[in-house]
């Protein structure tokens, strides 16, 4: 066996912050990996509502995946979709029939929309928000939206058109629901003829009784008044029972409107369920105290995609939220090492860096250790820790820009409706997606 072939061969799955930075993080191991991603770029999913709100284009969120990695010499990148794991045989199988072997595989896939089942019925009608092309949908179908209202004569319709319902009162829930409220108040206040966007109804809908239920309880209660403030209407215990063309269904009540967001629920990726490991209620794998596979030490699983209970003082998983990520893929790297050099690897312990959620221009809440707190600081701190872990300079330095220009004009920049098919009608171009 020549050197090159002696390395150890360590396949990645997903390009995201485990995946990302357990490979940069190995960029001096004696280790051949290989990253395979479905998608060519990493992206900053915390601020895919920035562009679904029109305040940041998809590039300012996104770096290629090549581009990261071209100058460290022991990694490939693959543009694939793993479709499959064979466990005994050690191989990654792809959708498009290959394969790719490993002697050490790390997979941190993420996750993806769930439904409760009703993913055909209500997908088409009420995207989610974890790719590009989902920020770019619900920003095209909120600009039609005001595109269609501008021309339609029956008020009851233009308050359909105008009416824009977000499901789920989490983090991604508030965030999105604050923008859309600053859009219709400030972005286009002045740039139509025949409505005011001002008029336009912003909905908060969450089945559980409060809004940003993983926070203390004070802090979710700021963030409901703070959207309040902002004239976004925030329904509590209203329960999504069915979401139809023109209609959402929710509590009892049927809201007229063509503008549903999902942020209500997300399931691990399927590929997971070919380990032939147990899974929990979530499709996430339980891992061992070193985030490997039980029985399979070769298999590491990361980031959203793991169920890490180990060690937590309430049993609960480790958050799905980039720091647990980036720590995940950092450990992973560091066991990896430790295995190539006969030590043992240790345990995972994730250190807990808090959360943030922003609710709109100077709105934000903070939950830091023995810290709570909302306001201008949050939101801040917000801005800075956003920044922080975007990758590549550029992306920095045009984020801060956009940002600057937007807080003092109050101007969205990226207000730009790419899809060819409403050239002719908006309001059929709504209805058809």
């Amino acid at each position: 066996m020549n050197s090159a072939t002696a390395r150890q061969r360590v396949v990645i799955v997903g390009g995201g912050f485990a995946g990302l930075y357990c490979a940069r993080a190995l960029r001096r191991a004696p280790v051949e990996i290989t990253l395979i991603d479905r998608r060519n770029h990493h992206l900053f999913q915390p601020m895919l509502y920035q562009v679904a709100s029109a305040a940041l284009a998809p590039n300012d969120i996104a770096s290629p995946i090549r581009s990261i990695f071209s100058r460290q010499r022991n990694t490939q990148v693959l543009l694939g979709e793993a479709a499959r794991v064979d466990v005994a045989a050690r191989r990654v199988e792809l959708a498009d029939g290959t394969a790719v072997e490993y002697d050490t595989l790390v997979l941190a896939p993420g996750t993806r929309h769930h439904y409760f089942g009703r993913d055909a019925e209500w997908e088409p009608l009420a995207p989610g928000l974890k790719s590009i092309e989902d920020a770019e949908t619900i920003r095209r179908r909120v600009l039609l939206a005001f595109e269609a209202a501008e021309r339609e004569p029956d008020p009851v319709q233009r308050h359909a058109y105008l009416t824009f319902v977000v499901v789920g009162g989490g983090p991604t829930g508030i965030e999105l629901a604050g923008a859309l409220a600053e859009i219709r108040k400030y972005a286009l206040a002045k740039d139509f003829r025949h409505i005011d966007p001002r008029e336009a109804v912003v909905m908060l809908l969450e089945a559980s009784p409060r809004v940003l239920s993983t926070y203390p309880e004070h802090l979710g209660q700021r963030a409901k008044e703070d959207l309040r403030r902002l004239g976004v209407e925030v329904r509590v215990e209203s329960f999504v029972s069915d979401i139809r063309p023109g209609c959402v269904v929710a509590a009892g009540w049927t809201i007229p409107t063509h503008n549903v967001v999902w942020a209500a629920g997300n399931v691990a990726s399927p590929l997971l369920g070919t380990l032939g490991t147990p899974l929990d209620t979530q499709g996430r794998a339980i891992v061992e105290p070193d985030c490997s596979l039980p029985g399979h030490p070769e298999v590491f699983v990361l980031g959203d995609a793991a169920c890490f209970t180990h060690g937590r003082p309430d049993g609960s998983p480790v958050p799905a939220l980039c720091p647990g990520a980036i720590q995940m893929g950092k450990f992973a790297a560091a066991a990896i090492r430790a295995d190539l050099a006969g030590r043992p690897r240790g345990e995972f312990r994730y250190f807990d860096k808090g959360q943030l959620a922003v609710i709109g221009r100077g709105r934000a809440v903070a939950d830091i250790g023995r810290f709570e707190f909302g306001g201008l600081i949050a939101w801040l701190l917000w801005i800075f820790i956003h920044i922080a872990f975007l990758i590549g300079f550029r992306n920095r330095a045009v984020v801060l820009t956009e940002w600057a220009v937007s807080y003092f004009t109050y101007k969205r920049g990226a207000r730009l409706i790419t899809d060819e098919e409403p050239l002719g009608n908006p309001e059929q171009a709504l209805l058809s997606e």
